[in-house]
């Protein structure tokens, strides 16, 4: 559908402008969408002050050796096709009438406005540019002139020795990131009924340039001129710049040259071209009813004459289908059917409905090392499925686990129970945090992110810089605690990698170990002494935490960490317990710490003399941009902190499990698939006319009739909040035979064999990509691989690969000897009898065109009952 839009042009399009003779000196300017070739000519004269008596000529360099004329000075930047960054070169006439670059006069008249490639002789390669124009010379300006073929730098084309090829056989060139519009393009051109329509020019007698939702009849136009290019048999290539334009003119998202989707371009060419061509002039209103129990015949071929009363074109005649929904509201059971036109089926693939993470679980035991686990999850599941997974094979109670994703030596998020787990990607490391009982049963205690952070004071400056480094980690803390306490529950977590200080450092007494049930420690914690926190030099550590947003909204509280000791859960020390290092004999910390409250340094922990700190319903939410950041000075971390140790993991025996992949799929699978019944999503649900509000319904879909040219869409692609992805599965179709008959409901259903004409490739992943196109020429019937300019033959077993993308089949029964469809149009019956649109097709024999003058083989009117769709 095109609706115009007025719109506010804020940003000027940037144009690199440069002289044939000096490429390498570009000047960069604005110009509005709305200014003229002629505007920019104008503009480029003066600015390389070309005087006024010299002729010029512009062009448009696309590509890194190819030049396309701008021979058109009315047209704006926007129809021109002009993009951001575009570099135009100005060319001067020579003193003896000669250009530099050289020129070509085309004699189609054709090639004119697709600014097409004659075929290339081998003895007409040559490194000379400097033949005449065999054009009219118009005064200062080269507008008047027959259009130019593109310029490559290696070689000139030349008209003279061209040698005839196969029609069909024309490569189009890449405008920059347009591949997926070529193959699309070339699919669609290689169906024979549709091109044979075009090219014996029936478009024309049913141009609707007054369809309010058509493009007045200019995307139909523009596509006839490209496939009559296509089809001449005259040229290699033909650049598709007109065509693009148009589609870009109603078509805002194709408009500009970044990367798209063929199958898109696809939909939107079928739907433009439909309207533009549609026969019915006023679209009349038509009250839609549902099957109330009638039997699917009636509701069918009512469902299809209301379609037809508004949707008549050629389009419908080759692609459009019929199919069944049923929907069956699961509170009142209200059945609801329907049947639904159709221009494509786009299939689902079968995806495994599982996936495999790998988890590092951190235990409540300081002493443990993390232990690494491959996880069985669900694809669509919640952060709680992982959980329960994890806790089947640790022992761990799922409700004792708090997930979390660990990036560049913090918290980059913090999971809540109800999270999907779409959200978490293959490369994320996810740790998981034992705590001592439930996340809701303690309410005596808070859990707190902790960081690791190292202290420099920069030299020259009053500015200390802390850059992170080791793992995080949580601690629970009671609500209320001393910052003594605190500091030993957090030398505790540290114990098992925290190296206990040497016996020739000077130190009151050399370290001595403790256990704690039954293990041992380090015995670097010291007894109570004044903090040297340093609250008065400024934090950088806010400019590594001001990306990461809050994640979970939800407070969380466990036991403290440690075995069951109470006087070191309450941050008491055993008696035995060794001093820590001295400084000047005082006893100094290991570490300093501050609490950070969305990255800036919070002082309002710490209260009283007594240097309490008391955290209140502000400072309970367990987020990851409100932490607890743990200050080392450089030479304490050099003697006491084992970075290696504190990277040690052990490996779950579930880490050597492989899931099995299927090498490939089926057509038939896809399809199967496409037809199972299904629950409706949360976010989709349906609105049940007995119960008045929506309801997750089960939604079943069949296939009642199909087209002449089924167009299968393979769903390669999959989106959501978090992630994209393509898959690669191989689906394994066939070239021939493609029997639907089992996956058709109508009772009547005629012949529904499919032979393959055209595939769509897709190369490469989500972040990019390239598409080709194979296609079935109909003329030799053979296949051949169209890559942008390129067109090679190619073996059948070439055709079915994980790249394919989208597939076009013909009925069989439409093939008879041509290759296509009759176009010839019989005027309505004045009985408005139901008659076949296309199973049978004009035979060589009389007697055969005599029984096919009682039917239309490509008509409006289609009795749906039948496979005559």
């Amino acid at each position: 559908m095109f609706v115009k839009h007025c719109k506010v042009e804020v940003y000027l399009t940037e144009l690199k402008l440069c002289e044939d003779g000096n490429m390498d000196n570009m000047v960069t300017r604005r110009f509005s969408k709305a200014d003229t070739i002629d505007t920019i000519e104008r503009e480029m004269r003066k600015l390389f002050s070309i005087p006024d008596e010299k002729e010029t000529r512009l062009w448009n360099k696309y590509m890194s050796n190819t030049f396309e004329p701008l021979n058109k000075p009315d047209s704006t930047i926007q129809d021109a096709g002009l993009y951001q960054g575009q570099v135009l070169v100005i060319e001067q006439k020579n003193e003896d009438g000669s250009w530099p670059r050289g020129s070509s006069a085309l004699k189609s008249s054709g090639a004119s406005s697709l600014s097409a490639l004659p075929k290339i002789c081998p003895s007409s390669l040559t490194n000379n540019h400097n033949s005449s124009f065999s054009g009219r010379n118009l005064k200062n300006s080269s507008y008047g002139l027959p259009s130019y073929p593109p310029y490559s730098s290696s070689y000139e084309y030349s008209d003279q020795g061209r040698r005839s090829e196969k029609a069909g056989l024309c490569g189009l060139s890449n405008l920059g990131n347009t591949c997926f519009m070529n193959s699309a393009t070339q699919c669609l051109s290689n169906v024979p009924p549709l091109t044979e329509f075009f090219l014996k020019d029936k478009y024309q007698e049913e141009l609707n340039e007054d369809n309010p939702l058509g493009m007045k009849g200019e995307i139909a136009k523009a596509y006839a001129e490209l496939i009559k290019q296509l089809w001449s048999g005259k040229y290699s290539y033909v650049t598709p710049r007109p065509f693009k334009t148009q589609v870009g003119r109603f078509a805002p998202q194709f408009s500009g040259y970044q990367q798209q989707d063929s199958h898109e371009l696809l939909a939107f060419l079928l739907d433009g071209l439909h309207e533009d061509l549609n026969r019915i002039r006023k679209k009349p209103y038509i009250q839609l009813k549902d099957a109330d129990g009638r039997p699917d015949k009636v509701v069918a071929e009512e469902a299809w004459e209301n379609h037809i009363k508004r949707n008549d074109s050629i389009i419908v005649d080759i692609f459009h289908g019929l199919f069944k929904s049923t929907l069956v509201c699961p509170v009142c059971a209200k059945i609801s059917v329907t049947f639904d036109p159709f221009c494509y089926l786009t299939l689902p693939l079968p995806m495994k409905k599982e996936r495999t993470l790998e988890v590092y679980l951190v235990w409540r035991d300081p002493l443990a090392k993390p232990t690494q686990y491959k996880l069985t999850v669900p694809k669509v599941g919640c952060i709680s499925d992982l959980c329960a997974s994890l806790a089947a094979l640790s022992g761990v109670s799922a409700q004792k686990m708090i997930v979390t994703d660990i990036y560049n030596h913090r918290f980059h998020r913090i999971f809540a129970a109800n999270e999907n787990l779409s959200s978490i990607m293959e490369r994320d490391d996810i740790y998981v945090f034992e705590l001592a009982v439930g996340r809701q049963e303690d309410t005596d205690h808070v859990v707190i992110p902790v960081h690791l952070r190292e202290k420099y004071k920069q030299s020259g400056f009053n500015h200390t810089s802390t850059p992170l480094f080791g793992q995080p980690f949580l601690l629970s803390v009671p609500r209320t605690i001393s910052e003594d306490k605190l500091y030993n529950l957090l030398l505790l977590r540290l114990c098992r990698f925290v190296r206990p200080a040497a016996e020739d450092e000077e130190s009151d007494e050399s370290p001595k170990h403790h256990s704690i049930n039954g293990s041992a420690t380090n015995g670097i914690m010291e007894e109570g002494s004044p903090s040297e926190m340093e609250t008065d030099e400024p934090d950088d550590e806010s400019s590594q935490d001001q990306e990461l947003p809050s994640e979970n909204d939800n407070s969380q509280s466990e036991d403290s960490v440690g075995g069951g000791d109470n006087e070191l859960e309450n941050g008491v020390l055993p008696e035995n317990c060794s001093k820590g290092p001295t400084l000047n004999g005082q006893k100094k910390r290991l570490f300093t710490f501050q609490f950070n409250n969305m990255g800036k340094t919070d002082a309002n922990f710490i209260k009283g003399e007594a240097r309490q700190i008391r955290f209140d319903e502000d400072h309970t939410r367990l987020s990851d941009r409100c932490y607890l950041s743990l200050d080392w000075e450089p030479e304490m971390k050099r003697k006491y902190f084992n970075e290696s140790a504190a990277e040690d993991f052990e490996k779950h025996e579930s880490m050597e499990y492989k899931p099995q992949k299927k090498s490939f799929y089926k057509l038939k699978d896809c399809i199967e698939l496409f037809t199972t019944k299904e629950k409706l999503g949360a976010d989709d649900p349906w609105y049940c006319p007995n119960c008045k509000q929506h309801q997750q319904a089960t939604k079943k879909l069949d296939l009642w009739c199909l087209p002449p040219v089924l167009v299968v869409h393979l769903k390669r692609f999959s989106y959501s909040r978090y992630m994209r992805d393509k898959l690669d599965s191989l689906v394994d179709f066939p070239l021939r035979d493609l029997d639907m008959s089992e996956f058709l409901i109508n009772p009547n259903a005629g012949p529904c064999r499919y032979d393959l004409i055209a595939v769509s490739n897709h190369y490469g992943g989500m972040g990019g990509g390239h598409y080709t196109a194979y296609a079935q020429n109909k003329e030799d019937h053979k296949w051949y691989n169209f890559d942008d300019s390129s067109v090679s033959p190619t073996g059948e077993e070439q055709i079915v690969s994980k790249a394919a993308y989208v597939l076009f089949y013909q009925r069989q029964d439409t093939v008879k000897g041509t290759g296509y469809f009759a176009l010839d149009r019989e005027a309505p019956d004045e009985t408005d009898a139901p008659r076949d649109d296309g199973a049978a097709a004009q035979s060589e024999e009389e007697e055969d065109l005599n029984d096919n003058e009682q039917e239309e083989e490509l008509g409006p009117h289609r009795d749906v009952s039948m496979n005559t769709n």
